[in-house]
């Protein structure tokens, strides 16, 4: 039988056709997905997370799934923390890190402008370091279309320039400039990956969105109209409705989660020493936001009440990217459409309805 350290040791050294990776932020909303791929396609995966904004039941919920040795570990710790951040790499042999953890909320940047700058840049550089100390070749960064704040054209292009006009675009710009600079010198295989709005939830209805019920006010729209349908809250905010669109509401790219850590993987895959790839992750496809409160009727079934507020601090009009370079380089393409995507998002939404808490019917 194995002993505890022997199933500790697993995890320490490089295991020929096993690839070990790091997930920070992996009992988050986005990294507890990737995770989950990871583990299904036979990775080897150590989730790093301070839970100040994951759940531990995600976490579980992978435990129960991969209860195998050898296959994941849970460990508890701080990235802003260096010395910690230097022992788990000294005690664990990665093959290659995916780097989701970070505060990511636009809105809560404008209020807490240094959290995000702590969180994002300079525990990015903590993590850039740590890699470089103990050999770690491999990194798939988890960035933003907020580092191009609001382009005079779109679709946003990967050369569309970079000015980004929030604290949360601006911190994730820089950690991509450390990263880019740190990379020309280091041989090392750089996947920068440009998010636009995450939706959906696992299909299998494993894993889905729970964030903490204080971050509600801060959090994403799926989030909210969700809440609505439950009765949680008495209806939908929508902030901002002079904005210069169609009807008058924000213009988004709502890419499904199980689509986005599709993207990580291939980009893992093709990940090549000495060269970066940076890549929009998007469908291509705008839509406002009165559009996504009326799919998101259609999937919930529930006629949600809407308020219409003022436009909220930081936020641009519209904001969409054109995948043709994914799709070229990786072969990877947005499979699921907005409807499809909010159904199997309200299926988990409503046998949880305590997140990943107790008490769930």
């Amino acid at each position: 039988m194995s002993t505890t350290f022997d199933l500790f040791l697993q995890f320490s050294y490089h295991e020929a056709g096993i690839t070990h990776v790091l997930v920070t932020g992996g009992a988050g909303y986005i990294g507890s997905h990737a995770a989950l791929r990871l583990l299904k396609d036979s990775y080897r995966v150590t989730i790093v997370d301070n839970l100040s904004r994951g759940n531990i039941g995600a976490v579980r919920v992978l435990q129960q799934l991969f209860p195998e040795p050898g296959r994941l570990q849970f460990i508890y710790a701080d990235l802003g923390d260096a010395k910690a951040v230097n022992k788990i790499f000294s005690e664990n042999a990665f093959d290659a890190v995916m780097h989701f953890a970070a505060v990511a909320y636009v809105g809560e940047s404008t209020l807490e402008p240094l959290r995000y700058y702590h969180n994002i840049t300079s525990n990015t550089l903590l993590v850039l370091e740590a890699m470089a100390a103990h050999n770690v070749k491999t990194l798939i960064y988890s960035s933003t279309c907020a580092t191009y704040g609001e382009p005079r054209k779109m679709p946003i292009t990967e050369e569309t320039e970079q000015v980004p006009i929030n604290p949360y675009g601006k911190a994730k710009k820089m950690a991509e400039d450390i990263i880019l600079d740190f990379s020309k010198n280091s041989n090392m295989a750089v996947m920068i990956l440009r998010y636009f709005n995450v939706i959906g939830s696992d299909p299998e209805g494993r894993l889905g969105e729970a964030p903490r019920p204080e971050l509600r006010e801060q959090g994403r729209i799926s989030g909210a109209c969700f809440d609505a349908a439950r009765g949680i809250i008495p209806g939908l905010k929508v902030r901002g409705t002079d904005y210069d669109t169609a009807d008058g509401t924000c213009v988004r790219d709502y890419i499904d989660v199980t689509d986005l850590v599709d993207a990580h993987v291939k980009a893992l895959a093709n990940a090549k020493p000495g060269k970066v790839g940076i890549y929009n992750v998007g469908t291509g496809r705008g839509s406002s936001v009165k559009e996504f409160v009326e799919a998101c009727k259609k999937a919930t079934g529930v006629d949600i009440k809407v308020e219409y507020l003022s436009r909220r601090p930081g936020d641009y009009a519209k904001v969409y990217s054109d995948p043709s370079k994914v799709r070229q380089e990786l072969n990877w393409t947005a499979k699921y459409t907005l409807k499809e995507s909010l159904q199997i998002a309200w299926r988990w939404q409503k046998l949880h309805l305590n997140g990943y808490g107790p008490s769930n019917t």
